[in-house]
C-alpha cells in the first residue's frame, strides 16, 4: 500500500529558500514511492511584517507538484478548519517547517487537530527555535508549538541544543542536503556573460537575503583593506534588501569601496540562481550568528569554495583548509580568509568539495526521517 506524506510549509507561489526546500523534498518522498502533497500558505506573512518587495514567486506552478494553497497565519478559524481536513485526509506523515516563532499559534492549532485522528505521526523540520531576531512571545508561541510534534529533525548541533530547551522529545540531526534543483553549474565565462559581468576578473560572491546575523556589513568593511583593493577583488552582492538599504548605502559611501562592488540587490529568481554560483571564483559567507546556512549547500551543489566564520553550525559544515577557510567574524579575519582563499586557488579545493558533497543527499534525509517515523511507531506502541 503506497504511504502518503504530507508536507506543511512554504511552497510555490511563495518564493525563497524554504519554498525550494520544501518542493524538492516533496519530488525525494515521490522519488522513494510516496504520495506527496505540500499545504502552504495563503497568507503568509501580513505586508507589514513582509521586509522584502513580494513575499510571491514570479516562476511558473511546478507542474509535477500537487501544491494546496490555504493556510492563513494570522486567521484562528482558518487553522481550526485546515487542521480538520488534515486530520480527515488521515497522511501517514506530516511534515512541518518551523522557522519563526509567530508561526507557531497557527501550526500549533492546525497540528492538535491533526494529533486527534489517533493516526498521523508529525515530524517537525526544526530550522530555527531560537530566532535570529527575537521579539516578544518567541518563548511561549514556541512552546504552544512543540506540544503536538512527535519528533524533530534539525541541521545544527547549535538548533537541537535550542529545542531541548523546550522539548526532550526524539529527536535527529543531519545535515542541509543539497540544493541540486536549480540546474547545473555552468562554467564560469559563460555565466558571467549572462549576468555581464567581468570575464576577466576576481569576483567573489554574497549571495541571499541581507539582513544583519549575515554580516554583509563586516564583508565591506574587509573591502576597504588595501590587500584586497591591490589585488583587484570585486563583491557581488547578490540578494535583496530585508532591512533598510540605506544604512548600506551610507556605509559604502563611507568606505568608498563602490567600484569594487556589483550590486544585485533585486530578488533572484529560481531560474538565475545557477548564473550566480557558476559566475564566482567564491562564495563569502561573514555571518555574525548562524544555526545553519541554505547558501553553504548551494555552494557544495556548484562546487564553489566558501568562507565561513565560525559561528553557529557554519565550521561544522565547511571543514577548514578543505572546502573553503572558517574565519572570526571581524573584518581584519574575513580580509586574511579572503586572500587565502586566492592564494590556494579554486582547484585546490575541488576534490574535497566532491567528496563532502556526497553526503548532502536528499535520499540521506529522507532516510532519517523514515526511520525517525518508525521510531515513533515503537513509543506509540
Amino acid at each position: 500500500m503506497q504511504k502518503n506524506v504530507i508536507i506543511i510549509g512554504p511552497a510555490w507561489p511563495l518564493r525563497g529558500g524554504l519554498a525550494s526546500f520544501d518542493e524538492r523534498l516533496a519530488r525525494e518522498f515521490k522519488l522513494q514511492g510516496y504520495e506527496s502533497m505540500i499545504y502552504t500558505f495563503s497568507l503568509q506573512y501580513p505586508d507589514f511584517l513582509f521586509p522584502g518587495t513580494t513575499q510571491y514567486s514570479t516562476e511558473p506552478a511546478p507542474a509535477d507538484l500537487t501544491i494546496k494553497v490555504c493556510i492563513n497565519s494570522i486567521n484562528p478559524l482558518n487553522w481550526i478548519q485546515v487542521g480538520k481536513e488534515l486530520a480527515q485526509l488521515k497522511p501517514d506523515l506530516i511534515i512541518v517547517r518551523y522557522w519563526l516563532p509567530l508561526m507557531g499559534p497557527c501550526l500549533g492549532t492546525i497540528l492538535r487537530k491533526v494529533r486527534k485522528n489517533g493516526f498521523t505521526r508529525v515530524i517537525c523540520i526544526a530550522d530555527n527555535v531560537i530566532p535570529h531576531e527575537h521579539r516578544p512571545g518567541d518563548t511561549a508561541f514556541t512552546k504552544y508549538f512543540v506540544r503536538p510534534i512527535h519528533a524533530f529533525i534539525t541541521m545544527s548541533e547549535k538548533v537541537k541544543a535550542d529545542l531541548r530547551l523546550f522539548t526532550h522529545k526524539p529527536a535527529r540531526q543531519v545535515v542541509h542536503p543539497l540544493y541540486d534543483n536549480f540546474g547545473d553549474a555552468l562554467d564560469k565565462t559563460t555565466a558571467r556573460t549572462h549576468l555581464s559581468l567581468p570575464t576577466d576578473e576576481k569576483i567573489i560572491l554574497f549571495f541571499g537575503f541581507i539582513r544583519k546575523y549575515k554580516g554583509l556589513d563586516l564583508l565591506l568593511e574587509a573591502m576597504q583593506d588595501a590587500r584586497i583593493q591591490a589585488a583587484g577583488i570585486k563583491l557581488l552582492v547578490a540578494g535583496e534588501f530585508y532591512e533598510k538599504k540605506e544604512e548600506y548605502d551610507a556605509l559604502i559611501e563611507k568606505l568608498g569601496i563602490a567600484g569594487q562592488l556589483i550590486l544585485r540587490t533585486d530578488f533572484i529568481a529560481d531560474s538565475e540562481v545557477r548564473y550566480y554560483l557558476s559566475a564566482a571564483d567564491f562564495v563569502i559567507q561573514p555571518y555574525r550568528n548562524a544555526t545553519q546556512s541554505g547558501v553553504t549547500p548551494l555552494a557544495y551543489h556548484f562546487e564553489k569554495p566558501m568562507l565561513v566564520t565560525n559561528v553557529g553550525g557554519l565550521p561544522d559544515l565547511v571543514p577548514d583548509g578543505k572546502v573553503g577557510i572558517v574565519t572570526e567574524p571581524t573584518p581584519q579575519a574575513i580580509t586574511d580568509g579572503i586572500l587565502r582563499l586566492y592564494e590556494l586557488g579554486e582547484n585546490f579545493f575541488l576534490s574535497h568539495l566532491r567528496d563532502q558533497k556526497k553526503k548532502y543527499s536528499w535520499q540521506e534525509f529522507v532516510t532519517t526521517i523514515q526511520s525517525l517515523a518508525a521510531e515513533i511507531i515503537e513509543i506509540k506502541s
